[in-house]
């Protein structure tokens, strides 16, 4: 045994080694490094500096006192929020959207861009891809205001709804339709946008197994289903699992440029919650837990996963 360890240390590199191969690097393509400078600087600053401030999700915070807050108080505002029947209902409505976009808003995009895939006239192709992708670019207070304007009472929406029923609904008002106008404007602004990457990801299936396909009779079904599907397979379980570790993040600024007090008990999701509760009823620790306990579900979520798709289809982020 001391002559393995003798041996291993004699071949394994001297601290000091690689000090210098790492210095040799550095100053070889420093202009390179350089540009992970302030992205770097984001994270540290916007991402995990702000973690620190979880801690008063167990401390009792007062605005003007202790920034780590005044007394440990443990558990406390995580088992108010779990009794509190407001938050029940905020989070029963932040899964049903979160389910409904993973649904819906997620397949569509690949729908799309298989049928993109299928246009032969690139002219044509390029206009519906153009199209498509403006949407995303749209400030979400423009998305947010064309909606209303759509869906108002003396909307486009409702000229249309007169003209076959004699009547006009103020849809915006009304709980039972928040979740449709919601879900269709996600559709409406993100399916062109998400069908990039499945775009790019068909590029590089190599053109011999479609050939192949047609020697042996395949139609275009067929090709689709047995070598473009399982092609872009490896991307579509990636996004997926990324869509699943934000399960509980449902879209907060739409919901809260669309939402009003009278639509709260279907419209009303955790992020609008703690904005609510935390930052304009100035409760900034049970504000702090609500976040936290979200943040949690998210990451268990996320490598629950990645394990099941690892152990299903070979595929995973890690």
């Amino acid at each position: 045994m001391q002559e393995i360890a003798k041996t291993i240390t004699m071949h394994s590199p001297e601290p000091s080694t690689k000090w210098r191969k790492f210095k040799k690097v550095i100053k070889k393509d420093w202009q390179l490094y350089s540009l992970l400078v302030l992205p770097i600087l984001f994270f540290l600053i916007f991402r995990y500096g702000p973690m620190f401030g979880n801690i008063i999700a167990f401390r009792r915070f007062i605005p003007g006192g202790s920034i780590i807050g005044e007394e440990w108080v443990g558990f406390y505002y995580f088992q108010m929020f779990l009794s509190d029947p407001t938050f029940l209902m905020v989070f029963q409505n932040t899964l049903i959207l979160a389910f409904l976009l993973l649904v819906i808003t997620f397949p569509i995009p690949i729908i799309f861009a298989l049928l993109l895939n299928e246009i032969r006239r690139k002219g044509f192709k390029r206009f519906v891809q153009t199209t498509s992708y403006l949407p995303h670019f749209f400030s979400m207070v423009v998305v947010a205001g064309m909606v209303l304007e759509l869906v108002a009472i003396n909307g486009s929406i409702n000229n249309l709804v007169e003209f076959f029923t004699g009547n006009r609904y103020s849809f915006i008002q009304l709980p039972e339709w928040f979740r449709t106008i919601f879900i269709s404007s996600e559709v409406w602004q993100t399916t062109g946008w998400g069908a990039i990457l499945y775009l790019a990801a068909l590029t590089g299936i190599n053109d011999e197994l479609y050939e192949a396909a047609r020697i042996d009779g395949a139609n275009r079904w067929k090709q689709t289903l047995h070598i473009t599907i399982p092609g872009i397979l490896p991307t579509i379980i990636v996004l997926l699992i990324l869509n699943i570790g934000n399960f509980l993040q449902v879209g907060f600024e739409k919901i809260l440029l669309l939402y009003n007090p009278l639509v709260y008990e279907t419209a009303d999701v955790i992020s609008t919650y703690v904005y609510r509760i935390g930052i304009q009823s100035a409760s900034f620790s049970y504000g702090t837990a609500i976040g936290l306990f979200e943040a949690l579900v998210g990451l268990i979520l996320i490598f629950g996963a990645n394990f099941l798709s690892r152990k299903m289809t070979d595929n995973s982020l890690w």
